[in-house]
Parts: C-alpha cells; sequence; structure tokens
C-alpha cells in the first residue's frame, strides 16, 4: 500500500500512522462494519471523484441493512472524501470510507459499542495489474459458494461478509489463477470476488440480476448504461457456468477493477484468449467518461 499522510476519523486529521483503533473493537472481532470503494481521476479540469454521493448513500443504505446508526450525514461523508483526497495531494485516488462498531463491549450484541468512521485514500493502480487490463486475466470457478440472502445481505458492502471473499480469492491465487468466480448455492453465476461480470455472445451483453447474490455495483451500473447508450444490448438474467465457458467475451467490473476482460476461465480460453470488441469499447467508454472526457456523463463527476 502506497502510504498516504493523513486519514480523516470523525472529523479529524490524524497522521497516517496514528490512525489507530483499540483492540477490542467490536469490528476486529465480529466483523461488525460497512464500507465503501471509491476512486478520483485525473482530468483537465482538476481531480474528479466518480459517482461519490451514490457512493456515500450506498454506505447508508448497507448501514441501515445492518443496522448500524450512522453518526455523519452523506453531505458530512462526501465532504470528507474531497478533503481527504485534497489534504493529501492526490491527483488520483482510491477512497475508502468505513464505518463501524469501535470498543464498548464484547457481547454478539454491539449497541454499547460506539460507532466510529473512518476516510482514508491512497494512490492504487490497476487492481488485477496492468497487464490483465490490457491482455485479459485466467480465472477458476471457486469451490466457495457465494453468501445466499438468507444468511447475509449481498447488496451490502459488510466487512464480515468479505470473509466468504477472502476464501475464493485466497484459493484462486493458490492454484494459479488471478481471480475467482463464485456461483450461488444453485449453481448459477453470481460475481467475481469482489468484481461483477459480464458475458458477451452474438453482440448481447448479459449480466447476472441482484438476485444472483451480487452487490448491485455502481461501475455495473455505470458500464450498462454506457454500452446501452451505444447501442449495445445489455440484459439481465441468469448465466450458467456453461454460458460463461460458450461466451465470446467475459469481463469483470468494479471501482478496484474498473474493467477487466477475461481471457480464460477454468483453463478454456474465452473467444481468441484476448479482449473483444465489446470489452474493448467498454474500457474505453469507462475510461473516458471518468477523466470528464464524455460531456453527457459529466454530473457522474464530483470536482475535489
Amino acid at each position: 500500500m502506497d502510504a498516504a499522510s493523513y486519514i480523516w476519523m470523525d472529523g479529524e486529521m490524524v497522521p497516517w500512522a496514528d490512525a489507530k483503533v483499540h483492540v477490542l473493537s467490536h469490528a476486529l472481532h465480529y466483523g461488525s462494519g460497512v464500507f465503501e470503494g471509491i476512486r478520483a481521476y485525473e482530468t483537465p479540469e482538476g481531480t474528479a471523484v466518480f459517482r461519490l454521493t451514490d457512493h456515500i448513500e450506498r454506505l447508508h443504505r448497507s448501514a441501515g441493512a445492518y443496522g448500524i446508526p450512522m453518526t455523519h450525514s452523506v453531505d458530512a461523508l462526501v465532504a470528507a472524501c474531497k478533503e481527504v483526497v485534497r489534504v493529501n495531494e492526490l491527483e488520483s485516488a482510491y477512497i475508502r470510507p468505513i464505518v463501524f462498531y469501535g470498543y464498548g463491549g464484547m457481547a454478539l450484541d454491539p449497541s454499547p459499542c460506539e460507532v466510529q468512521t473512518v476516510v482514508a485514500a491512497w494512490r492504487w493502480g490497476a487492481y488485477l495489474g496492468d497487464e490483465g487490463v490490457r491482455h485479459g486475466i485466467r480465472v477458476r470457478i471457486s469451490s466457495w459458494r457465494r453468501i445466499s440472502q438468507s444468511s447475509f445481505v449481498p447488496v451490502a458492502k459488510g466487512t464480515g461478509q468479505y470473509l466468504n471473499s477472502i476464501l475464493a480469492k485466497q484459493e484462486a491465487l493458490r492454484t494459479g489463477y488471478d481471480e475467482a468466480v463464485m456461483l450461488t448455492e444453485d449453481g448459477i453465476v453470481s460475481e467475481g470476488s469482489g468484481e461483477n461480470i459480464f458475458v458477451v455472445r452474438d453482440g448481447v451483453v448479459s449480466t447476472p440480476p441482484v438476485g444472483a447474490g451480487i452487490l448491485d455495483g455502481i461501475t455495473r451500473a455505470s458500464v450498462t448504461k454506457l454500452l446501452g447508450d451505444d447501442g449495445i444490448e445489455v440484459r439481465e438474467r441468469s448465466i450458467t457456468r456453461g454460458d460463461l465457458l460458450g461466451a465470446d467475451e467475459v469481463f469483470f467490473t468494479g471501482t478496484a477493477a474498473e474493467v477487466t476482460p477475461i481471457r480464460e476461465v477454468d483453463d478454456r480460453t474465452i473467444g481468441k484468449g484476448e479482449p473483444g470488441p465489446v470489452t474493448r469499447r467498454a474500457q474505453e467508454l469507462f475510461a473516458d467518461t471518468v477523466t470528464g472526457k464524455l460531456a453527457a456523463y459529466r454530473h457522474w463527476l464530483e470536482y475535489v
């Protein structure tokens, strides 16, 4: 991690090395927190955060889903995200707001604990590597199934539930792959360990619905809109393992992953083994949007 200078903690800028919490914080022991991942980009008009308010609104919804009382408003956290980018003099950045139960009790009931809110930002390049963005990555179908809506709230970004994703990611890396694709308990394609997934067949793009246990990704929604406006049909539908293996193109989307092509699934080559035209178009449209080159989508940018 490329350390920055300051982290915002409940309204105060704290030096990076001094941004600490108690070892008996409830969230450390039970995963009782929610978070967001957001990116800021360098544009000709200055640094801009992509869909910042949308992310912070989702943070509030995630907290509501898990019964965590928010102590800072949407507007206050939007301002905090901009401030932490500004004071750290970051032209581009990954931003991590997190809200969690801190010190105050060790029973499963977190209500005696204080709620803490932190916003950090740092420089972070391509999550799945520059080579992966250019040439595509290798993925495997994970043996770990995606958590179901009967056990967690998959549409919320709860900290504890990401143990499910960690298991899948570790398995993929340990067995020589870049990333995992997770299936539901019924064997339907859900998402990557930290990304939404899209499949292209005969020029039509498909992506799993929220009912497949996915995070309702903001990058996913953005790419769906960009491709649709560009005249490419995008559908939400159930996707099978066979759909992946028989696809012309497959790609991931996410705040960290942005738009990352997939060239192999379970050692089967996808298409021609390189990013296809729809994937390349999605990458181009997304890159031009986040850097302010497309006027029609500048309302998604919030300038620092």
